[in-house]
């Protein structure tokens, strides 16, 4: 499976928007990740959409949460920026070519089919396990306890 590009920019600014107080607009969030603003504002959208981020508009507007990060799941954004759709569509290749098995004889799905809706059901399940606030307190993790301090100082120096 291939996430969009707009699934990291996505889940990252995420991260960076549960660290203000106040609404972040677009392009600052595109500088802090040394992302394209027009894409990275599509993708902020469709955020918005899908009702994880509400859009304030104005000179002190910007993007913020519609509810706690702690209420946000990494499969949110991620259905949100690359949609609901499985990762597999069967195209029932068994009932085709020279050994194609007749329709009656495809009352379940083939295995290949239960296979692959399987894994993306474990996938889907592992993320909606992963909140926001959880995912923010990894990296903060990961980098020593500094990142979230970091992202909030930087997010300050901008208002």
């Amino acid at each position: 499976m291939k996430l969009s590009n707009g699934v990291e920019w996505a889940l990252h600014c995420c991260v960076s928007l549960g660290q203000s107080h106040a609404p972040v607009p677009a392009a600052r969030l595109a500088e802090l990740h040394g992302v394209p603003p027009g894409y990275l504002a599509k993708h902020l959208q469709a955020l918005s959409q899908a009702g994880i981020l509400r859009s304030t508009p104005g000179p002190t507007g910007g993007y913020s949460f519609t509810r706690p990060a702690e209420d946000i799941t990494v499969l949110d954004v991620v259905q949100a920026v690359d949609g609901r759709e499985p990762a597999f569509r069967c195209t029932e290749i068994r009932r085709q070519g020279p050994l194609a098995l007749p329709a009656e004889e495809c009352v379940k799905p083939c295995a290949v089919n239960r296979a692959m809706q399987s894994a993306d059901k474990a996938w889907r399940g592992a993320l909606k396990e992963i909140t926001i606030a959880e995912l923010a307190d990894t990296i903060d993790a990961d980098s020593s306890g500094t990142a979230k301090r970091d992202v909030r100082e930087w997010l300050v120096g901008s208002e």
